[in-house]
Order: structure tokens, then C-alpha cells, then sequence
């Protein structure tokens, strides 16, 4: 069973879930998806992923987060006010409310379900993040993960300051967004503390499945090698995709899977099977 919620956050911001297996959210361990950047909840492989694990025994949770631009009941871009004011601490801030209300039996008797997190990209930096510091979750996996947050010039950085914003292209759709002020302050601010990927990695102390393509021209495969460098190797899998891009060559709409992509869920399934389902972590 997939239910559809719209979560209000202690900041009163809205927050919307898809929950795929909710009819066993009380015995089966969750995983929560966390998009990247100019993702949501409903892009290309989400719904195949929540769909694939829900039906091999758990109950998954895509997120769309409050300031993604995803206005309500849409699969684009949309909000551009609230994409432009969107910050890393805001999304993981709401990734921790979503894995608190799994240990507080918000929908049910679920406090005992152990929790893994799934993040690609720029979320796959935010799971890191989120579960270093947080006993509530189990193991971690990241696909095609960003290694920082911090990843302008200095030049680029004194001309958003200069004129108040950063425009960005989406590739697919060719619409051009803008980012405000706050997110750059957010990392200025937080690069060493709160929002420091490398130092979180350090103190994960969790299992972690680091995944990346060979061929991703979004963010290099040398950014899962520092991860991997940063990482405990007692607790940590690295598995490199040959010939497979940024998103394992899925596109949006998604149509069907592939050889690589399939890769990647089984290693997925295998690692979340052995650190969710067993008592060995």
C-alpha cells in the first residue's frame, strides 16, 4: 500500500511524503530517500526505488522537501521563491523531523523500526550529515554523493553577494532559477561545523555504502574516493558502476530500468538486507 502525506514541520513548513509499504510501517525496518539538488520525491528512479524496496521487505519514505519548488500535487519546479530561499540546514533539519517521527510513533507502533537512509547526490552529502550525529539511524547509502557543500569560487561567490542571487539552469527543463543569499550564508556560516562532510564521515561510525558511476560528468567519481578516504573501512562498501553517469543513466519521465541501475539496486538491497534486517550493526 502507498499512501500520500503533507507533513507540517515545527517551522511550519510543508513537507510532502510518499510512503510506499505503509501497510507494514509497524514491522518493517524504513528507508528514507533523500533527493538531490533540482530533485524530488517524484523523479525518475523514486517511485521505481520505493516500489522495488517496499516490495522486498521495507517501508520507504520519498521526501519532497519544503523549499525543493515542488509546489503541491506537481512534478516540476514551480515555487521558484521558495527553491531561491532553500538552504542544506532547512532540508536537513526536516530529514530529522521526518526520521524523528518513525521513533515516536507518530503513524503507529514503528519506535522500534530501524531506519536506513538513501541519498543521491547533494542528498546523499545531506544523509551523511544528518546521521553522524543521530542514534535513530542504522546504515547509510550514498549515490553519486557530493564530498562538500562548498562548491563555488571565490569569485563567484562576491558576485552573488554583489547582485543577490545565483542563477542556475535545470538542463532538462532549460528553466533558469535563481538562488538568494541564504544558502551561501548557510554554507559560509556552517562549512566547519554542521554542514563539514568530511568531518561527519569521520564520525559516522554506521555502516556505509558509498556508490557512484565511472562516467559521472555531474559530480566526479573522485568525489566517492574522498568519501571513501574519509570513511571507516571496517564499516564501508565503495562500489563503482562502470559506464554509467550521474543518475546510472536513468532519465525523467522514467521508462525502465537497466543493467546499471539494477547493479546498483542489488548492492543496495544486499547492504540494507544486512544492516537493517540483522542485529549485526
Amino acid at each position: 500500500m502507498t499512501r500520500d502525506f503533507i507533513y507540517t514541520t515545527s517551522k511550519n513548513e510543508k513537507v510532502g511524503l510518499t510512503i510506499y509499504g505503509f501497510d507494514s510501517i509497524s514491522e518493517n525496518p524504513a528507508i528514507i530517500c533523500v533527493h538531490g539538488f533540482k530533485g524530488f520525491k517524484d523523479w525518475g528512479f523514486w517511485p521505481y526505488i520505493g516500489k522495488y524496496f517496499s516490495e522486498n521487505g521495507f517501508t520507504v519514505i520519498t521526501i519532497n522537501f519544503s523549499h525543493n519548488g515542488i509546489a503541491d500535487g506537481k512534478n516540476e519546479i514551480t515555487d521558484t521563491e521558495k527553491f531561491a530561499n532553500n538552504t542544506f540546514s532547512l532540508e536537513i533539519n526536516e530529514l530529522k523531523e521526518i526520521m524523528h517521527l518513525l521513533k515516536s510513533d507518530f503513524w503507529g507502533n514503528t519506535k522500534n523500526n530501524k531506519i536506513g537512509l538513501l541519498g543521491h547526490s547533494r542528498g546523499g552529502a545531506e544523509a551523511i550529515l544528518s546521521a553522524s550525529d543521530n542514534n535513530e539511524v542504522g546504515a547509510v547509502t550514498t549515490l553519486a554523493a557530493i564530498s562538500k557543500l562548498d562548491r563555488f569560487t571565490k569569485r563567484q561567490k562576491n558576485e552573488w553577494r554583489k547582485i543577490g542571487f545565483w542563477e542556475v539552469v535545470n538542463s532538462r527543463t532549460g528553466q533558469v532559477m535563481k538562488l538568494n543569499l541564504p544558502i551561501l550564508e548557510d554554507v559560509e556560516s556552517n562549512k566547519h561545523t554542521t554542514l563539514n562532510v568530511e568531518s561527519a564521515i569521520k564520525n559516522l561510525n554506521k555502516p556505509l555504502l558509498i556508490v557512484h558511476g565511472t562516467e559521472d560528468l555531474t559530480v566526479s567519481i573522485e568525489e566517492a574516493e574522498l568519501l571513501y578516504q574519509w570513511s571507516d573501512k571496517n564499516l564501508t562498501k565503495f562500489i563503482k558502476v562502470e559506464h554509467c553517469g550521474h543518475t546510472f543513466n536513468i532519465q525523467h519521465p522514467f521508462t525502465n530500468s537497466n543493467k546499471y541501475f539494477d547493479i546498483v539496486l542489488s548492492e543496495v538491497l544486499n547492504f540494507f538486507n544486512k544492516n537493517l534486517k540483522h542485529n549485526n550493526w
